[in-house]
């Protein structure tokens, strides 16, 4: 129902006219088909009832199908177990850096530099296997990627982005605190400086970190003297910085999570993020964020219906499929109905974000 409203309040807006505009002049409708005169019953393709496929570019379905095959053939064989065990293969982001899909929106530094579309596309298979191991690449890719390249130095992107993209190394991001989650204005941890050395020194700790425990590096974000957040980048093996590891979760359990504890860390100068100042800098990381989440979470669902469609099919009740009883099927379309309205506000999105 969430996802009717956002359709409904976008719709009769001027961005949302603009966009059917130019859908329109670029598709090509097609001319009803006559059969003895009449007009043809048009067949309705059930899995893509809004024409998603046609409104692709051949460089979106082409990443979109090779990566697809990797996420079945390499991650679906590998989760059982590691959600079992609670356990996080670390070469899975070296496999995802070999396929390009890490950071894939940005340009240069041994990045993709694709659409956000086929962005979302990418979420959208890796989920379609697990949440976790999706959490694993959105941090990567928007949360410590993004921001180094949106407002880190040039020296900084040389440093660390062609390592991130690949693979090499792998980030994590810490806002969220044991006593602020979605009240960051409250941070408790400090940075100080030092201008004797040109160093700050960075207190407090964080929680609730995907990738914290296997983190080669992390983008924290602390209150510096004046009031104002800033973004830093610590590195492991930084005097006073611990990552442990949080223990028996019951969700996500594909991927690593833990604190960032932080004891008086100095970090130089170099390491902080200048572009940008206030919670603009993390909220915008955030934002970014979202748009895969989004999809991320509907790769998710699709499984999910697929697996439920099956089900009915399969499963034979007082001589008949489940399938043949209209409650199953009215469940499955509300389902279809959602996932599809989800997709094309998705779509929709990625147009408006790009051109407007």
């Amino acid at each position: 129902m969430a996802l009717r409203s956002v359709t409904r309040l976008l719709s009769g807006t001027p961005k949302c006219a603009a966009v059917s505009v130019c859908r329109a002049q670029s598709t090509t409708a097609a001319a009803p088909l006559k059969v003895d005169g009449k007009v043809a019953k048009v067949p309705f393709n059930w899995r893509d009832a809004l024409d998603l496929e046609g409104q692709l570019t051949e460089e979106e379905v082409m990443i979109r199908d090779s990566f697809r095959d990797y996420c079945q053939e390499k991650l679906m064989s590998r989760i059982v177990m590691a959600n079992r065990h609670e356990h996080f293969h670390r070469e899975i982001v070296s496999e995802m850096g070999e396929l390009g899909v890490l950071g894939p929106t940005i340009k240069g530094y041994g990045c993709a530099g694709t659409s956000y579309v086929a962005y979302g596309l990418i979420a959208r298979e890796v989920e379609r296997v697990d949440s976790g191991y999706r959490s694993v690449m959105s941090v990567q890719s928007s949360l410590v990627m993004h921001p180094i390249n949106a407002y880190g130095t040039e020296a900084q992107k040389e440093k660390y982005l062609p390592r991130l993209a690949r693979g090499e190394i792998l980030g994590c991001f810490g806002l969220t605190e044991p006593n602020h989650g979605s009240d960051p204005s409250s941070m408790e941890t400090k940075a100080t400086y030092n201008p004797s050395n040109g160093t700050f020194t960075i207190s407090g700790a964080k929680t609730w970190i995907t990738n914290s425990p296997v983190a080669d590096i992390a983008v924290v974000w602390a209150k510096c003297e004046d009031g104002k957040v800033r973004g830093f980048i610590l590195e492991r093996g930084m005097k006073g910085l611990a990552t442990p590891k949080i223990e028996g979760k019951f969700s996500l359990r594909a991927s690593a999570t833990g604190m960032i504890l932080m004891d008086e860390v100095e970090v130089p100068e170099e390491n902080l993020l200048p572009n940008v100042s206030g919670l603009a800098g993390p909220f915008g990381c955030l934002n970014n964020a979202r748009y895969g989440i989004a999809w991320g979470a509907l790769g998710a669902a699709e499984f999910c219906f697929h697996a439920a469609r099956q089900y009915t099919l399969d499963r034979i009740q007082f001589g008949v499929p489940l399938a043949r009883n209209q409650l199953m099927q009215k469940k499955m379309a509300d389902m279809l109905t959602e996932i599809t309205i989800g997709l094309q506000s998705f779509v929709s999105a990625a147009f408006v974000e790009t051109h407007f």
